[in-house]
């Protein structure tokens, strides 16, 4: 029988799941919003698809696994069992599906009008269908495995989010699949030669092949066709006796996950009878499959080149901010004041800058850091080795369990290790997500820190794309407690005491309910903002309804899930829930409690989630310098006023556009017009031991 929901109220709040499609909603609203440049639009459209697939393969995936464990189990936001969350999930999808078809076939058409088209391989002529044909003959048919299944021949493993052409063929007595995979040594597309907007797409050509691949037999019906597969890997399964440590028990689960359960058929075109013998042989229901017109892969929108500028926003650089000098050394710099980067406002640049200089500085001792996510080409992981080559003790905790980018990840700690780097793993049963680095100096015989707390990964790539913040502080305390944080990850210590900085598990959680109990005694003077990602923590939601009640005024932002249903009457009618969907990935996370005099902000690695606030190591830092606190108030001001790319979540559970009154007001704009500036910039004055080195030097 369910267990009893009689403990949580669920009048003010919703389904995790369901929340999380409405955020991709939001992200196909991007792609239908004729304002956007079409190539962007296209763009939003692959990252809806990829968006789709990725929660296919990770939350479908573990209520699929939670069905069969605990069938009875009820979600504490929605109270609906595995099996009813996956009902509401697939009923939810099919009218997004359709609707995306809708946009690509606007988005399509009004790119083929400005000659970027998606040419099916039927309508190409003279030139261009003997070019293709050439690069099917010599890049692509060489490559093909076609096979067909019957009882010599069994079903092959469709590898997860691979396409394949597939079809069903007739010998004369017979119905049989046949299936050819698209290699994936190929490039998606091939673009016509002198044509740089026009391509045709590689399972296209494959497709229409198929009759002569299968010459032998009667093709009845075809499609191109994707398995998505349960991706939800057990991190914490027991070693196996031959695995030597984390590293190599993550590269065997990564093996493994390839080979999980089917959760979703994706079919571009319609063919039943081929859908329902693909149902069969993966063991899936007909409500996990999807028929849409719209290609299965979009990743192509990114590989297009030579296209007209007016196709996309307009360009774009990161910049090193006007207020830090090029010529002084950063750490100086930073011992000066606190310094705030606003990614992709700023460019990572200045932190890469102070990591260089580290690696080659004689006064640094030592360089410690958290890696959780980076670049393909990163130059933290460059300078990090050279540090340890000049000497210097780096210690790296790299988190092998990010999702993705476990493989990466391994890799990484292979080549920091070789340079003569101590690496660590995030502690057992708990991701490291945390996003700090420690530089310790010795300076006229005593240690001083350089400590940076990120809201984002050090990522060069997404730092670019992505709103993230970079606080670099030379704080005793901030660095006394990130000297703390290091030595307790090295002994698996999660219950360390801290000073200043919040520490999942141990300390975020509780004292986030400690400054929303502050701000309920002040009823209705009280004041909350929170900036995040999602807001799922059951009990954080609740005391957030309390506040409400006690006439707090509470302001929360979230980009994606968020199960607190805001306005309902006596429970959360002070709450307002904004979301922004824009140029930008609004990844940032801003604790805001308290105003004036009273106002306390902490930057964070953490969303409001059960997984951040008690199962991983997170940390939140006390923004405690007066110009960055007042920079982040008037940043959050300017999101909740936006209207442009704001929407505002109703109590009904929608979201709706912010009413346009007056002036249009976009937060993401106005910072691509008014490059971010705490204060004027400062002209270095050297300390006396600096005026005295400079003295001898000229003498």
């Amino acid at each position: 029988m369910p267990q009893d929901i009689g403990k949580w109220d669920l009048s003010y709040t919703q389904d995790r799941e369901l929340s999380w499609l409405k955020f991709d909603q939001r992200v196909l609203e991007e792609a239908a919003d004729e304002s956007v440049p079409l190539m962007e639009r296209l763009r939003f459209l692959s990252i809806f698809t990829s968006n789709l697939d990725e929660f296919f393969m990770v939350r479908v995936g573990s209520l699929v696994d939670l069905h069969l464990v605990a069938p009875d189990a009820l979600d504490n936001k929605g109270g609906r069992t595995p099996a009813q969350q996956l009902s509401m999930i697939y009923g939810a999808v099919e009218p997004m599906i359709r609707r995306r078809d809708s946009v690509y076939a606007q988005v399509s058409a009004a790119l083929a009008e400005r000659g970027v088209e998606d040419i099916p391989y039927e309508k190409l002529k003279g030139e261009d269908r003997d070019y293709v044909r050439s690069v099917y003959r010599s890049s692509i048919r060489p490559l093909l495995s076609p096979q067909i299944i019957d009882p010599s021949h069994p079903f092959p493993h469709l590898k997860n989010k691979v396409l394949y052409a597939a079809a069903i063929l007739n010998d004369g007595h017979h119905d049989r699949l046949g299936i050819v995979g698209v290699p994936e040594a190929v490039d998606p597309i091939i673009v016509l030669p002198g044509r740089s907007g026009a391509f045709v797409r590689t399972e296209s050509v494959i497709a229409a092949h198929l009759r002569k691949i299968f010459k032998i037999y009667h093709l009845t019906e075809q499609a191109v066709v994707a398995v998505t597969r349960n991706a939800d890997i057990a991190y914490d399964e027991r070693f196996d006796e031959e695995d030597l440590d984390l590293r190599s028990h993550m590269t065997r689960l990564l093996r493994r996950r390839e080979r999980l359960a089917p959760v979703r058929l994706e079919m571009q075109g319609e063919a039943p009878a081929l859908r329902a013998e693909l149902l069969r042989r993966l063991k899936l229901e007909m409500s996990q499959s999807y028929v849409c017109a719209c290609p299965l892969t979009l990743g192509y929108a990114y590989q297009l080149s030579g296209l007209s500028p007016t196709l996309y926003d307009p360009p774009f650089a990161s910049a090193w901010p006007d207020y830090l000098s090029r010529s002084v050394p950063m750490w100086r710099q930073i011992e000066q004041r606190d310094v705030l980067l606003f990614y992709p406002y700023h460019s990572m640049q200045p932190f890469l800058e102070l990591l260089k200089e580290s690696a080659a500085d004689p006064a640094v001792l030592s360089i410690q850091i958290t890696v959780y996510r980076l670049a393909r080409k990163s130059a933290v992981i460059k300078h990090l080795c050279a540090a340890a080559e000049n000497g210097k003790a780096v210690t790296v905790l790299v988190e092998l369990r990010a999702r993705f980018d476990e493989k990466n990840n391994i890799g990484w700690a292979r080549e920091l290790e070789e340079a003569g780097c101590r690496i660590l793993y995030g502690p057992a049963d708990y991701k490291c997500h945390a996003k700090l680095c420690l530089i310790t100096r010795r300076e006229k015989g005593s240690l001083r820190y350089i400590t940076q707390v990120g809201t984002g990964n050090y990522n060069e790539k997404t730092a670019g794309i992505y709103t993230d913040f970079c606080l670099m502080t030379a704080d005793p305390a901030i660095g006394a407690d990130a000297v703390s944080f290091f030595q307790n990850m090295l002994i698996s210590d999660l219950r360390g005491s801290y000073q200043r900085l919040l520490v999942a598990p141990v300390s975020l959680k509780q004292t986030l309910l400690r400054l929303i109990d502050a701000e309920i005694a002040r009823g209705s003077r009280g004041r909350i903002i929170l900036k995040t990602n999602s807001v799922t923590e059951r009990e954080l939601i609740d005391k957030l309804a309390q506040a409400s009640q006690a006439g707090v005024r509470v302001d929360l932002i979230v980009r994606g899930i968020c199960c607190l249903v805001p306005g309902i009457p006596g429970k959360t009618d002070n709450i307002t829930v904004t979301s922004v969907v824009g140029r930008f990935l609004e990844h940032s996370r801003i604790y805001c409690f308290g105003e004036g005099a009273l106002r306390q902000i902490y930057l964070s690695s953490a969303d409001i989630m059960t997984r951040n606030q008690v199962r991983r190591v997170e940390v939140a830092c006390p923004v405690q310098s007066r110009e960055v606190a007042d920079f982040l108030g008037n940043y959050l001001e300017r999101i909740l006023a936006d209207n442009v790319k704001a929407r505002r979540l109703l109590s009904d559970g929608t979201y709706v556009a912010c009413p346009a009154e007056g002036e249009r007001v976009s937060v993401q704009q106005y910072y691509l017009d008014h490059p971010p500036v705490l204060s004027p910039t400062r002209e270095y004055r050297p300390g006396p031991a600096e005026r005295l080195k400079r003295l001898l030097h000229r003498a």
